[in-house]
């Protein structure tokens, strides 16, 4: 599988993802690209410190999306929603390939996405039929008030839920110190951890 990983600027975030995979999987297909990116710029000396620690060599030059890298890839992973959606804007004909590397590798959010969909049906069901029931006999305040009052444990469970979904975006490390690179470098290293799993059980 072809992988192009994406990033604002092309020289923090993304190089670091293809730095770390191809180390973790010398065999990866995977590229870099930035959707503000300048060309040949070389990466951030922070993001080289980093992973100089882990013993491995960063030598990169940034390059900017385009449709031939996008369509060399098979997979398109950015390293947040923000990124998707702008690929998604620019190059529309490619939408299918685009993920959060997050999203691409995480199955837990599609087990809370089933159950809130459940929830928020039953939700929905629940508030027509006791407007239903009771629209005509109490005035609007009163009205919103028990409706809020029924509906209150139902809510509580979506929003309990709701605030377990991931935050899909990878944090930027971009003009912060070595400790926020070291933190943003850890971060990358379990996904691409947990996307070379998702690779080797789709080989």
């Amino acid at each position: 599988m072809r992988i192009l990983f994406v990033c604002t600027g092309n020289t923090c975030r993304s190089p670091m993802a293809e730095a770390l995979l191809k180390n973790k999987m010398p065999t990866a297909e995977v590229k870099s690209a930035g959707i503000f990116a300048a060309k040949n710029q070389r990466a951030s000396k922070h993001a080289v410190d980093v992973l100089e620690k882990k013993g491995i060599r960063l030598d990169h030059l940034s390059k900017p999306v385009d449709e031939k890298l996008l369509n060399w890839a098979d997979v398109v992973l950015t390293m947040t929603t923000q990124h998707k959606q702008s690929l998604i804007m620019e190059f529309p004909i490619f939408q299918e390939k685009y993920y959060t590397l997050k999203e691409f590798v995480s199955d837990s959010d599609k087990k809370i996405w089933e159950e809130l969909k459940v929830l928020y049906a039953e939700y929905e069901l629940k508030r027509s039929q006791f407007l239903h029931e009771h629209g005509n006999k109490l005035d609007y305040k009163a009205l919103e008030q028990q409706l809020r009052e029924y509906l209150q444990a139902d809510l509580d469970k979506i929003n309990q839920l709701e605030s377990s979904l991931i935050n899909y975006d990878i944090s930027d490390p971009f003009g912060g110190n070595l400790t926020i690179y070291q933190k943003t470098l850890e971060e990358l290293d379990n996904y691409i951890t947990l996307l070379i799993k998702k690779l080797q059980i789709k080989g």
